[in-house]
């Protein structure tokens, strides 16, 4: 096509469209998601721009700033903190920020990143120069929460919201670590000291309640067991004396059979405790055996009274014959060989 062939009207109209195609692009403006933009009316902010399509008056109206509504992060460096105990320590943290009005985040500060920094910096050593240092170190929690608190009322009038402040690192100096480890060490050797004090003084509670536990069930037992011998003793007693009580009934009744054969019994108890005895090996006393042999037969006899002489009735007590002046010799005879055998006396009397 011939540039000459047109005349002054076609280059009139090729402009005009030219120039609206430019108003156009000029009018038009599309905004990325995560993003506000400002507007401004010859220089004079007027409205927000929202992310998608949006309409300004061309040549009137201009894109002042463009900002990120995402939530970002802001890196704060390391810096020396003096504590409340004059403790130097080095302290670096992390903010996260979300612009939440971009207009007054545009207008209100003129560099917002710097502003946000010095602030937390600022925020950071007065709140951690009013702590000692134990407490420093085992309260982040707190000290995030304080910072956070801080900053965020701060930056409000910019339109910025403050989400998070976190105290990354607390480095103390070498010599102030050294005396923690020692004072940290000492501490646990004093708790260690403690428990095992506490520890001996349970052992010798328990102890001591074992042995009165014992005493007490050793004296009920020794208290139990003199009672039942007590009782054993009562009741031997008992027997001995119903024994003896037949015994003397029975001499009172004519019955010396019954005396001699208690004496026997006793002669030969007496006899087996000496035969017994642990310090004697070899016995010697002068003794006959026809003694013993006599006391047998007085047993002997007194079972046959009470049984009787091969099953028939029992056998009535022979009375043994005196002599007026003198004894005769079956008498004499029957005292040498049963020396247990109680004679009766003259007139009726036992002896």
């Amino acid at each position: 096509m011939d540039l000459g062939s047109f005349s002054g009207f076609d280059w009139v109209v090729i402009g005009l469209v030219v120039l609206v195609i430019l108003t156009l692009w000029a009018g038009i403006k599309t905004v990325p998601q995560g993003y506000n933009y400002t507007v401004e009316f010859f220089r004079k902010y007027t409205r927000t721009l929202h992310p998608g399509l949006n309409f300004i008056i061309p040549y009137f109206e201009t894109i002042g700033a463009k900002l990120n509504m995402m939530e970002q992060v802001l890196d704060v460096p390391t810096q020396e903190v003096i504590t409340k105990d004059n403790a130097s320590v080095k302290a670096d943290a992390v903010a996260f920020y979300q612009v939440m009005n971009a207009a007054q985040a545009a207008y209100q500060i003129s560099d917002l990143n710097q502003a946000l920094l010095n602030l937390t910096m600022t925020n950071i050593r007065s709140v951690m120069g009013s702590m000692d240092l134990d407490e420093l170190l085992s309260n982040r929690d707190t000290i995030n929460e304080r910072l956070l608190r801080t900053v965020d009322e701060a930056a409000n009038p910019w339109g910025i919201k403050i989400t998070r402040v976190e105290i990354k690192d607390i480095s103390p100096p070498q010599n102030l670590i050294d005396s923690m480890a020692r004072q940290m060490k000492a501490e646990r050797e004093k708790r260690a000291l403690v428990l095992e004090a506490e520890g001996t003084r349970n052992a010798q509670i328990l102890k001591a309640e074992g042995l009165k536990q014992a005493a007490i069930l050793k004296a009920e037992g020794e208290r139990e067991a003199a009672y039942r011998e007590a009782e054993a003793r009562e009741r031997l007693a008992e027997a001995e004396a119903k024994a003896t009580q037949m015994v003397s009934d029975a001499i009172g009744a004519g019955n010396v059979q019954a005396l001699n054969y208690f004496i026997a019994q006793k002669y030969t108890e007496a006899l087996t405790a000496i035969g017994t005895a642990g310090n004697s090996k070899i016995v010697l006393m002068p003794l006959e055996a026809s003694s013993l042999i006599g006391s047998l037969g007085g047993i002997g006899a007194i079972a046959k009274e009470v049984f009787g002489d091969g099953g028939g009735s029992p056998t009535t007590p022979r009375p043994t014959t005196r002599s007026t002046p003198g004894v005769s010799t079956s008498s004499t005879a029957t005292a040498q060989a049963n020396p247990f055998v109680i004679r009766p006396g003259p007139q009726g009397d036992q002896s």
